[in-house]
């Protein structure tokens, strides 16, 4: 698979999501966490699709419990608490795992395509973030540290 368009996943309410609806987007994916130091991140990443959505930015939160067992909750209080808390109106999915033998496919491939430093693929943290183009491909990958206001630039060059 060459291309982010070729993985599904599913919504936090359990709907199918296949990423080919997301065809000739400038995609932000965010391995999400609601009881991290990270967590305020959800304000910024809101902003960023506050400004941009309506020129084609799209952001998918996947929300993993493999840090710390940072998001222990179920679907419906993560999305209760993505709402009440921070106000998210981008695309919340499924919990997932995003490294090891049960880690979703689409992690897989994102972790291959754009590698960490000194070419890790693990994912570190949460909040990691990958910056897919139009076309579908993997052209960034951003550390838990990074703010989501530091990646407009990167945005704006793919919209």
């Amino acid at each position: 698979m060459s291309r982010i368009y070729d993985f599904s996943a599913e919504t936090i309410d359990g709907q199918p999501a296949p990423l080919a609806d997301y065809r000739d987007k400038v995609i932000l994916i965010v391995n999400t966490a609601s009881k991290c130091g990270f967590t305020p991140q959800f304000t910024g990443l809101e902003a960023l699709y506050t400004k941009y959505a309506d020129k084609g930015l799209v952001i998918l939160g996947f929300p993993c419990n493999q840090f710390g067992a940072q998001e222990p909750g179920d679907e419906a209080e993560i999305a209760n608490f993505c709402s009440l808390t921070y106000d998210v109106d981008f695309p919340m999915m499924r919990k997932i795992d995003v490294n090891g033998p049960k880690a979703h496919p689409l992690y897989a491939y994102l972790k291959q395509a754009k590698k960490g430093v000194l070419g890790s693929t693990g994912i570190k943290w949460n909040f990691t973030k990958f910056l897919i183009d139009r076309g579908g491909q993997v052209v960034d990958r951003f550390a838990p540290t990074i703010e989501p206001k530091a990646l407009e630039g990167a945005i704006e060059r793919l919209l």
